[in-house]
């Protein structure tokens, strides 16, 4: 239990870190006066593009990776599987499709419609999640569901490319998908937040019961806790925090996968006290990953979305070979 304090703690203080360079370091920079100015002054120039443009951005990041992070760690925990994350069961795809279909019948510029989209797609997922989860228990079998979701969803954002009549629709689906928190406002934080807050009380109801998991179906059946219970919870919480994150940021990968590898050996592979740390990790990774795409040295700013596959996927290669070691062991 210390542990996990001090970890959490730890990560919390690199946070704090991290959300202070993305605050005060851009393409533009400033002098010591000018930084002075914008704390006292938050309207002038220099307040507003650290306070309006930089800081929302920074927040948006921490929040969107604590989501994913969170969303991971669940999805671990629920499935036993060291290679889950939010993409494995299909709700990032499926949120991603109902964005997509938003943007491209033009609701892009209705206020909050996209987010909306992105929320009612990942609910949708979730909730045939949680259906296939009652009715059959194996978590082999709700991956393959999820696969087979995810695929569904991703051939149907396809046929969106295929049969958009605008190829403006169209850069603007491929644009969103590549996943980014760049021009993001404090309005895309209160989107974010709120939902994250609710997928974490949601996720801490289902900890006792992914910690009994550890121990095998019967042994978690025989301890009393509802495992039915368990399932609902950690599915609905992983599908609102992969949903807020979609809404807020598009497709951004291979958070969700990392960021409980990365502090499960401090916490001993405990599931439930994974949760916590796996969402500041997440969030810690995100803002980190943005500060360093946007301070690359090139033409045009890299997607996060790419930033993080470039990153992820030697990562993912990493953890597959390890587990294979471990299974012929």
């Amino acid at each position: 239990m210390r542990r996990s304090v001090v970890l959490n703690a730890v990560l919390a203080a690199a946070i704090l870190a991290a959300l202070a360079l993305a605050v005060t370091l851009g393409e533009t920079r400033f002098s010591g006066a000018d930084y002075a100015k914008a704390l006292a002054e938050p309207r002038s120039g220099t307040g507003e593009v650290l306070w309006l443009v930089r800081a929302p951005r920074a927040v948006c990041a921490l929040f969107v990776g604590a989501a994913l992070g969170l969303a991971g760690a669940v999805m671990q925990g629920l499935l036993r599987n060291p290679l889950a994350e939010p993409g494995v069961l299909g709700v990032s795809a499926t949120a991603a499709f109902a964005a997509a279909t938003a943007i491209v019948l033009g609701l892009a510029a209705v206020p909050g419609a996209v987010e909306i989209a992105a929320l009612i797609g990942a609910g949708l997922a979730g909730g045939l999640l949680i259906a296939i989860a009652a009715r059959v228990r194996a978590p082999e079998a709700l991956i393959l569901f999820g696969v087979a979701l995810s695929s569904f969803a991703g051939a149907a954002t396809a046929l969106i490319f295929n049969l958009s009549p605008s190829p403006i629709a169209s850069a603007e689906v491929m644009s969103w998908l590549l996943g980014s928190v760049e021009n993001r406002s404090w309005v895309d934080v209160a989107w974010v937040g709120p939902v994250l807050a609710v997928a974490a009380v949601l996720a801490a109801g289902a900890a006792p019961g992914l910690r009994m998991m550890t121990l095998g179906e019967e042994a978690a059946r025989a301890s009393g806790l509802s495992m039915g219970r368990m399932r609902v919870l950690a599915l609905a919480a992983s599908a609102l925090a992969a949903g807020a994150a979609v809404a807020v940021a598009g497709v951004i990968g291979f958070v969700g996968l990392a960021a409980p590898h990365l502090v499960r050996a401090a916490v001993r592979g405990d599931p439930g006290r994974l949760l916590a740390p796996s969402a500041l990790a997440g969030g810690l990774m995100l803002v980190l990953a943005d500060l360093l795409a946007r301070m690359l040295p090139t033409d045009q700013e890299l997607k996060l979305g790419v930033f993080t596959a470039l990153v992820g996927a030697p990562l993912f290669a990493l953890i597959a070979w390890r587990a294979a070691r471990e299974w012929r062991l």
